[in-house]
């Protein structure tokens, strides 16, 4: 449904085809909708205990989108993850149910911290409790969430619910920028995969408020996957953890623009617009700490250079 969502070139469906040519029997693709209830439930019966694991990924992920089409997104967000949820505890109760969240969840309370401009970033005051990071303390209560981020609560609490309720070893983590080569960037997802994308092509930029300033941790796939793995070795009970690329790796809009154009060898045509997206965070760096005590072998290994050095490399073909 990427392509529904943000048009043909954010399809993942040539990642689709590598995955169906690179492992043949393998790996078996279901073009299947979350929000079918039929179909979802034949897939379970089909495997039913064999199932050891469920990655929950699919979902609409854009503030702007959902203003559009709320029905569309929470049916997607909401209605989807509970059809996935119920079929796992009929059919596969034993698996491990791991549901990709979002720190929107936090809607804009974290824009209400203390911050400073730091030049090219925006900064919170040193000494502050979340000068690590902010981490799962917050309240995700009493603010403004975007649409998008109130469907996403709703699928975040029915997954710790299903755990608690049903004793079903579930964990929601609490994204900010998941990325890495593969990511189909769009203009409204997908923050650095587009920009470097936009950066190769020759493609204009939109910057939307805080005067680019804004800030975010970025993770890479390869060390979100390995943060999955180390869960489902040991799982737990409806846990909840905020993932990302924390202190280790984080930027602004206008330092990651420096950066793409160092990389690419190339300078971005990029504009700039006053209005920022609603329920859009001014500065999110993770807290990675409550995962880290409890999975202390796991790490994070990409830096945002490295990062966006990997995602120039391997799309030349692609992009150019």
């Amino acid at each position: 449904m990427r392509r529904i969502f943000f048009g043909d070139d954010a399809s993942t469906a040539w990642n689709k085809e590598r995955l169906c040519l690179e492992f043949a029997s393998r790996y078996i693709h279901y073009s299947a909708d979350i929000r079918d209830h039929a179909a979802m439930s034949r897939i379970f019966e089909t495997y039913a205990s064999d199932i050891a694991l469920i990655i929950h990924t699919a979902a609409q992920p854009s503030h702007d989108w959902a203003a559009n089409d709320p029905y569309t997104d929470f049916s997607v967000n909401a209605n989807g993850t509970l059809i996935l949820l119920e079929n796992a505890r009929l059919k596969s109760p034993v698996a491990v149910f791991i549901f990709c969240s979002t720190n929107k969840v936090y809607g804009d309370n974290p824009n209400r911290l203390p911050l400073v401009d730091r030049g090219s970033r925006w900064e919170i005051e040193d000494g502050h409790p979340y000068s690590q990071g902010i981490d799962e303390t917050m309240s995700i209560d009493q603010c403004k969430h975007s649409l998008f981020g109130t469907s996403k609560v709703a699928a975040d609490l029915l997954v710790q619910e299903y755990g608690r309720y049903f004793g079903m070893n579930t964990a929601i983590f609490r994204g900010g920028c998941l990325t890495g080569p593969s990511h189909s960037g769009t203009q409204l997802h997908g923050f650095l995969s587009y920009l470097m994308k936009c950066t190769m092509s020759g493609n204009s930029y939109h910057v939307f408020g805080y005067d680019g300033k804004q800030v975010r941790d970025n993770i890479h796939s390869f060390d979100l996957v390995s943060a999955f793995y180390h869960f489902f070795q040991n799982p737990r009970v409806a846990e909840v953890y905020n993932i990302g690329g924390g202190r280790f790796s984080n930027c602004s809009v206008r330092e990651a623009i420096g950066l793409c154009e160092e990389i690419a060898g190339k300078k971005l045509t990029w504009s700039y617009e006053e209005t920022s997206r609603i329920g859009d965070h001014i500065w999110w760096v993770s807290d990675v700490g409550k995962f880290k005590a409890h999975y202390p072998a796991w790490n994070l290994t990409y830096g945002i250079t490295d990062i966006l050095s990997e995602i120039c490399e391997q799309n030349i073909e692609r992009w150019i």
